[in-house]
């Protein structure tokens, strides 16, 4: 990267200003929100379908309409940060979450819901990687930049899991509340990021000279995710040759896409950035770690108010021991990076996401919440090592240029994680539902569906493992030396 040291980081080495903090607390609330955001919404399911009489299929696009938006243009948002300006993206795609929040809270009918679920969606995909990659190009490599990721990304887990508490509470009020309460947060949020964001020093610059922006890519790319989050959202309810065709089809948009980014002098995605092994494998572990944990909750979530009769806010304080990282990922992760690498702490939280799982395995009827409590706790510290360390890798050694798009590429995995879990645990648990409807005909496929996000965890264990022997690779990029990757962040890039 080239450009002066950042201002966020001072000559003692990793402490950050008061301006520095001030726009990391409101990058921070962005990311809770959009954690709460989506949380909070299962909780609300209910009330909805009461009174806005939705079938069951149609009450379920008020979740998957958010996903298919979030992750059909994640990528597309990640790349418009880098060529049309991240503080600029970040400001306007804010506002739009603000607007159709609060639309969704007004809605009189369900497909009113599902539209503005939507382009809610459509909006935070726009939002990670414009504020994850803002992070990373404003605070230095180093101290600065490890603790600011990992503040980040402890916000978002916290938010993920308080969710499911200020859900519990305000759907006790009114269910549109959990879209009322969210316009409010999002609303102080744009006006204090107007405030703290810093103004490019210079213009957002493309790739390339020409400036030329690659609509066929876009179009391509954007046509392939929403294809494939549509067939992962859906795969549950709809014949296996549709979610085959489905299938078949994305993987022709991104194969169309693939040939037009080798061919473009403009590029949508510079595809040597996924030369970097250590990148991929960050990108697919955050995959199978969040896939674990989205099918996880979603047996936990059932079991505990379907056969234990528990109410929707019992049920989030029981899972509210998770969001112990947003205490542990920015004070005791930097520590232990700094003391071991990256990779070492991302497999430690791996394999303690592998034993939690394997302790909720012979779940009983009877099971008290001194039997559930250990997992629980497991998986916090898991979530404390692995997701901050994973953002870490995901975006370490990329250069400032391409930093929306690895912040695309990050949300993108995240999000196909958990649709695919979500997608594989449910169908594991009907199929291995007895007939007879029992409780223990229940249980039994619980138990099978908590097969899934252990095997997950383990697979992720596989995959960043061989990242011990060589933890170092910098991003191959095209026309970029090395030195130029080792410098320091500029002071202000968040455009």
């Amino acid at each position: 990267m080239t450009g002066q040291q950042s201002s966020s980081q001072d000559p003692d080495g990793g402490r950050m200003s008061r301006s520095s903090w001030a726009m990391l607390l409101v990058l921070c609330g962005a990311v809770f929100l959009e954690g709460l955001d989506v949380s909070m919404m299962g909780v609300a399911l209910p009330a909805i379908r009461a009174e806005l009489d939705m079938s069951t299929s149609s009450l379920q696009w008020v979740i998957s309409a958010y996903v298919l938006g979030y992750g059909g243009f994640v990528l597309l948002g990640g790349r418009a940060a880098d060529l049309l300006g991240r503080r600029r993206m970040f400001l306007i795609w804010l506002g739009v979450f603000v607007a159709f929040s609060g639309l969704g809270g007004l809605a009189s009918e369900g497909w009113m819901l599902i539209v503005s679920r939507f382009v809610t969606g459509i909006s935070a995909g726009f939002l990670a990687p414009a504020g994850l990659s803002i992070i990373t190009t404003s605070f230095a490599a180093g101290r600065a930049r490890d603790k600011a990721v990992l503040v980040y990304a402890g916000t978002a887990g916290a938010g993920f899991a308080l969710g499911l508490v200020v859900g519990g509470l305000l759907t006790a009020l009114d269910w549109r509340w959990v879209f009322f309460a969210p316009v409010l947060m999002a609303a102080a949020i744009l006006v204090a990021a107007i405030r703290v964001i810093p103004r490019p020093t210079r213009p957002p610059r493309p790739v390339r000279a020409d400036g030329a922006f690659d609509v066929a890519g876009a179009v391509t790319v954007t046509s392939a995710m929403l294809l494939l989050v549509f067939a992962l959202v859906r795969a549950p309810d709809v014949a296996a040759q549709t979610t085959i065709a489905t299938l078949a089809a994305a993987a022709g948009m991104l194969g169309a896409f693939v040939a037009i980014e080798r061919r473009s002098a403009t590029p949508l995605v510079r595809l040597s950035i996924l030369r970097s092994a250590p990148l991929v494998r960050a990108n697919v572990g955050v995959m199978l770690f969040v896939g674990s944990f989205v099918a996880f909750q979603f047996v936990a979530v059932l079991y505990l108010q379907e056969l234990r009769d528990w109410t929707a806010l019992q049920t989030g304080l029981a899972l509210l021991v998770v969001g112990v990282d947003a205490v542990l990922a920015p004070t005791l992760t930097p520590r232990l990076i700094s003391r071991f690498g990256t990779v070492p702490v991302i497999l430690a939280g791996m394999v303690l996401a592998v034993v939690a799982y394997a302790l909720f395995l012979p779940l009983g009827l009877d099971w008290t919440y001194l039997a559930m409590l250990p997992t629980m706790i497991l998986l916090g510290i898991a979530f404390s090592l692995s997701y901050g360390a994973l953002t870490l890798a995901a975006t370490d050694n990329v250069p400032e240029e391409d930093q929306g798009l690895a912040g695309g590429l990050f949300s993108v995995s995240l999000q196909f994680g958990a649709a695919l879990g979500l997608a594989a645990v449910a169908a594991v648990s009907a199929a291995a539902t007895g007939a007879d409807g029992s409780a223990q005909a229940v249980l039994d496929g619980y138990r099978a569906g908590l097969v899934v996000p252990a095997v997950a965890a383990l697979i992720g264990v596989a995959v960043t493992a061989p990242g011990m022997r060589n933890r170092t690779a910098p991003v191959p990029d095209d026309g970029v030396t090395a030195t130029a990757v080792a410098k320091p962040a500029p002071a202000a890039t968040s455009h």
